[in-house]
């Protein structure tokens, strides 16, 4: 079973690599994958609001 250090951590991992998604959505040949990857960040977005209203103290900067 995972405690809240380790999803803290591994949360933690997935942000600094929000950025690439991000970056990936501005490219202008991205075609269909352009649906995948607003996908994937609409779901990591979900991911840390649920985390934040779960454990609302929680640091994740």
């Amino acid at each position: 079973m995972l405690d809240a250090q380790v999803l803290r951590d591994r949360l933690k991992f997935l942000i600094s690599k929000r950025d690439s998604l991000v970056r990936l959505l501005e490219q202008p040949d991205l075609g269909t994958l352009r649906i995948d990857v607003n996908q994937a960040l609409e779901e990591l977005d979900d991911l840390i609001d649920e985390f934040k209203r779960t454990f609302p103290d929680a640091e994740l900067s």
